[in-house]
C-alpha cells in the first residue's frame, strides 16, 4: 500500500523562531519531508525569521544540519535536499519593535495562502499578531500557528484568546497539540465511527474503565525553568490528556468537519466532574539509579512541582456515567510509552465454568513508540485435553502492516502543518475549548496550592509513586505495565 500523496496550493510559511530548537528539530526536517514526498509544491517558500540577523546562505547551510540530523539517510538525497535549501529565507525581526517588518511585508507573495508559525515564547504572541497586521504582511485568509502553553490557567487562556481575536478570527487560528497529528490518535476516530464492531460497545454498559499513559524516560533536562512554573499537570494534562480523552469519549459527530469534531470535544470537557482530592495523585522524580532528581535539574531545592500526575475522573453523560477514565503521566519513568487502554467487562456469564478464568478484552492504541493497535481476546489454547482459554492478543504495528509496502507514517509536525495551509482545522483547539480545559484544571491546582501539599517521591527509572498504583488498587484494577 502505497500512502497517496496530495499537494497543497503554494504557501508563504513563516517561522518566527525560525532558530530555535523546533524549527531545528521538528519543522525544517518536516517540511523537508513534505517536499520530497511531493506534498509541498515548487512555489511554496520558507522564511526563517528571529532577532539575530543572519544571511540566507548561513540560514540554508542551519537548515542543511538540520535536516541531515534529525531525517535517515534512506529518506534524504542532494538533488531534493538542495531543491528544498533553495526555498529558504531569512529575515531578522524585532517581535516586539519596528524592524524587519517592511523587509518581510516585501519578501511575501500575492495571491498565496500566508501562514506565520509563532514558534516564540507566549508572550510574544500578542506583540507578533499585532504586527502582522499593523505592516500588512498578513491578509484576511492569513494563518497563525501557536504553540502550547496556551496560557497558564484560565484567566490567562482567556486574554490571550482576547488578544489574538482582536487581530485574527478564530477560523485563522491554529492551537496546535502535536499529540493530535499522531497516525494512531487519527486512527482511533477511524477505529470507532468506520467500523461497526466497537462503536455499540463504547458506553458504560460494556467499558469497564479506560486508562490513558504518557510516560517519559527523560527528566526535565534543560527546561527546568518552564516546567518548575507549570509542572505535569498544566504542561501534559491540561492539553495532551485531555485531548486523548476528548477523542476516547465523544459522541459521534454529524460529519467529520472541524466544527462538528470540535464542538463533540468540548461536550466532553464540560461534562467533566470535579475531581476529588483523594482521586488525583503528584509525584516528583528523587535520584537513583546515577540519574538526577527533580530537585537536582531546576533551580529550586525546595520546589513542590510535580513530574508525574494521576488521576481518576469521571463524565456525568449519558454514555459514560459510572466508567472511570484513569490519566497518568510522568517524568523519569521506566520506559517511553504513551497508549490508551480502553478495558471492557466481563461476559455476564460464563460457559466454560469456573476453572477457567477469564481474562479482560482490552483494546490498546499504542501512541508511541511503535504505532500500532492491539487488541486482546479470549481463544482456545491450542492442544488436547479439553478446553482451556488463554487470552492472546490480534496485533496491528503501523509500520509492519503498512511501511513494507512503501508507506512512511509522516511525523505529527508535518501532518499539522500541511493541515494549516490546506485550512484544516480539524486537529486543532479551538478557544473555547482551550478555557474549557483550563476551567476543570484550576480548581484542581488551586487546591493542592491551597493545602501546601508536597508531591511523593518516586525513584526515577520506576512506574511512579506507589500512591498511583493504589489509587487503582483501591477500585480492583490495576495500571497496565509502563512498556518500551
Amino acid at each position: 500500500m502505497v500512502a497517496r500523496v496530495i499537494p497543497v496550493e503554494p504557501f508563504d510559511l513563516v517561522v518566527f523562531g525560525g532558530t530555535g530548537d523546533l524549527a531545528r528539530r521538528k519543522i525544517l526536517p518536516g517540511l523537508y519531508r513534505r517536499f520530497r514526498d511531493g506534498q509541498m509544491p515548487a512555489e511554496a517558500r520558507v522564511i526563517g525569521a528571529a532577532r539575530r540577523a543572519m544571511e540566507t546562505d548561513s540560514y540554508r547551510a542551519f537548515a542543511r544540519d538540520a535536516i541531515e540530523e534529525e531525517v535517515a539517510p534512506a529518506r534524504r538525497d542532494p538533488d531534493s535536499l538542495g531543491a528544498f535549501l533553495d526555498r529558504l529565507d531569512h529575515v531578522a525581526i524585532d517581535a516586539e519593535g519596528d524592524e524587519g517588518w517592511a523587509e518581510l511585508a516585501a519578501r511575501m507573495h500575492p495571491d498565496r495562502v500566508r501562514a506565520f508559525y509563532f514558534s516564540v515564547a507566549p508572550r510574544l504572541f500578542g506583540p507578533l499578531a499585532e504586527r502582522l497586521h499593523a505592516h500588512g504582511v498578513a491578509d484576511a485568509e492569513a494563518r497563525i500557528v501557536v504553540e502550547k502553553p496556551f496560557g497558564q490557567d484560565q484567566a490567562s487562556a482567556r486574554q490571550l484568546n482576547a488578544t489574538l481575536a482582536a487581530h485574527f478570527g478564530e477560523s485563522q487560528i491554529y492551537r496546535i497539540d502535536h499529540y493530535l497529528g499522531k497516525e494512531t490518535v487519527q486512527n482511533l476516530m477511524a477505529v470507532r465511527f468506520a467500523n461497526i464492531l466497537f462503536e455499540p460497545l463504547w458506553n458504560a454498559q460494556f467499558v469497564d474503565h479506560v486508562q490513558i499513559t504518557v510516560a517519559e524516560t527523560v527528566g526535565v533536562g534543560g527546561r527546568g525553568g518552564y516546567y518548575d512554573a507549570a509542572g505535569a499537570m498544566r504542561d501534559m494534562v491540561q492539553n495532551h490528556l485531555m485531548q486523548l480523552l476528548c477523542l476516547i469519549a465523544m459522541e459521534p459527530p454529524h460529519r467529520f468537519d472541524p466544527q462538528a469534531v470540535r464542538d463533540e470535544k468540548l461536550k466532553v470537557i464540560r461534562a467533566l466532574d470535579p475531581v476529588a482530592p483523594g482521586d488525583i495523585v503528584r509525584g516528583q522524580y528523587a535520584a537513583a539509579g546515577g540519574m538526577n532528581g527533580y530537585l537536582q535539574d531546576v533551580a529550586d531545592p525546595d520546589s513542590r512541582t510535580e513530574s508525574f500526575v494521576a488521576l481518576k475522573a469521571h463524565l456525568s453523560n449519558w454514555r459514560w456515567k459510572g466508567t472511570p477514565f484513569y490519566l497518568r503521566t510522568g517524568k523519569r519513568l521506566r520506559a517511553r510509552s504513551s497508549e490508551i487502554a480502553v478495558t471492557f467487562r466481563e461476559p455476564p456469564h460464563s460457559i466454560f465454568g469456573e476453572a477457567e478464568r477469564w481474562a479482560e478484552n482490552v483494546l490498546i492504541i499504542r501512541l508511541q513508540p511503535n504505532e500500532g493497535i492491539k487488541l486482546r481476546v479470549m481463544i482456545k489454547e491450542p492442544g488436547p485435553g479439553g478446553m482451556r482459554l488463554v487470552n492472546v492478543p490480534l496485533d496491528m504495528s503501523f509500520a509492519e502492516a503498512l511501511g513494507e509496502n512503501g508507506a512512511e507514517i509522516p511525523d505529527a509536525y508535518e501532518r499539522l502543518i500541511m493541515d494549516v495551509i490546506r485550512g484544516n482545522q480539524t486537529l486543532f483547539m479551538r478557544g473555547d475549548e482551550v478555557e474549557a480545559a483550563w476551567a476543570w484544571i484550576d480548581p484542581l491546582i488551586a487546591a493542592w496550592e491551597e493545602r501546601g501539599s508536597s508531591p511523593q517521591p518516586y525513584e526515577a527509572g520506576s512506574s511512579g509513586p506507589e500512591e498511583a498504583a493504589i489509587l487503582m488498587h483501591r477500585d480492583g484494577r490495576r495500571w497496565r505495565g509502563i512498556e518500551p
